[in-house]
C-alpha cells in the first residue's frame, strides 16, 4: 500500500488556478511509459466561512437575525452579540428542566412532556447529571444558500455544561431551540439573556435544490421550546 501511495504521488498532480466567479481545478495525469498528458478538468464549489460585515448586512437588510446586537457585548456578562467570524447567540429565561420523577423511558418518537418541569428566571439550575432545553433571544431567518453550525461557548464548556444545537438549514427560520447538559455532579446555573453557543456562517456559490422550507420542515417557524416531534 505504501508503494503504491508513492507511486500515486509520483504520477499526478494539481495544478490550482483562480477564476473571477469560482475557482477551478486542473489535474494533469503523467504516463511513466509513454510520457504522453492527458487533462482531465473539473469545477470546485465552495463554502465559505463569513465574517461580521457579512453577518451585519444580512441582519440589517434581510432580517436574519433579530434583535440584532452591533457588537460583542463583554462587560460584567457571558458575551454575546457579533464576533469577527460568527455570533454569539443570548439564551432566553424560559426553561424546560428534566425531571426523572416519573421513571418514564427517554423515547425520541414518543416523548412525554411530563418528563420537563417548566421554568421562568434570570438564573436557571440544571440538576447534576441531567439537562435543560431553552431557546434562543434571537429569531433567526437563514437565507437559501447559507448554512450554520452552532458551538457551545468556552465560558460554560469549561463548567462541563455543553450546549448542543443542530445546523440552521438552508431558509429555516424560527427561534433556536437549545439542549443544554450538565455534566457535572453539582447543580449548574445558567443565566439567561447572556450568551450561550456561537453561530457560525457558511454561504454556497449556489443554491441548494430542496431548502428546509420547501420540505416543509417540522420544526419551521417554530415560536418558543419545541420538544421532538415526528
Amino acid at each position: 500500500m505504501l508503494e503504491g501511495a508513492a507511486q500515486v504521488v509520483k504520477t499526478w498532480g494539481v495544478i490550482y488556478t483562480e477564476h473571477l466567479l469560482s475557482r477551478s481545478i486542473e489535474t494533469i495525469w503523467l504516463s511513466n511509459k509513454s510520457k504522453e498528458k492527458s487533462k482531465l478538468h473539473f469545477w470546485e464549489e465552495w463554502m465559505a466561512v463569513k465574517p461580521d460585515r457579512w453577518i451585519r448586512r444580512k441582519a440589517l437588510e434581510q432580517k436574519m437575525i433579530e434583535p440584532f446586537t452591533d457588537r460583542q457585548v463583554r462587560e460584567g456578562v457571558i458575551s454575546y452579540g457579533v464576533s469577527s467570524y460568527g455570533y454569539d447567540i443570548r439564551v432566553a429565561d424560559e426553561f424546560r428542566i428534566f425531571t426523572n420523577v416519573n421513571s418514564t423511558i427517554v423515547d425520541p418518537k414518543h416523548f412525554d412532556p411530563k418528563s420537563f418541569v417548566e421554568f421562568k428566571g434570570d438564573v436557571c439550575i440544571i440538576p447534576p447529571n441531567s439537562f435543560a432545553l431553552a431557546r434562543s433571544v434571537e429569531y433567526f431567518r437563514i437565507p437559501r444558500n447559507v448554512l450554520t453550525i452552532c458551538l457551545g461557548k468556552s465560558t460554560y464548556a469549561r463548567c462541563g455544561i455543553i450546549v448542543n444545537v443542530t445546523p440552521f438549514e438552508p431558509e429555516w427560520e424560527g427561534f433556536v431551540t437549545l439542549e443544554i447538559s450538565n455534566t457535572t455532579p453539582l447543580p449548574a446555573k445558567i443565566y439567561a439573556n447572556e450568551g450561550l453557543c456561537q453561530v457560525i456562517f457558511f454561504e454556497s456559490d449556489e443554491d441548494c435544490e430542496v431548502s428546509y422550507k420547501d420540505k416543509k420542515g417540522k420544526y419551521q417557524a417554530q415560536s418558543g421550546i419545541v420538544l421532538p416531534r415526528l
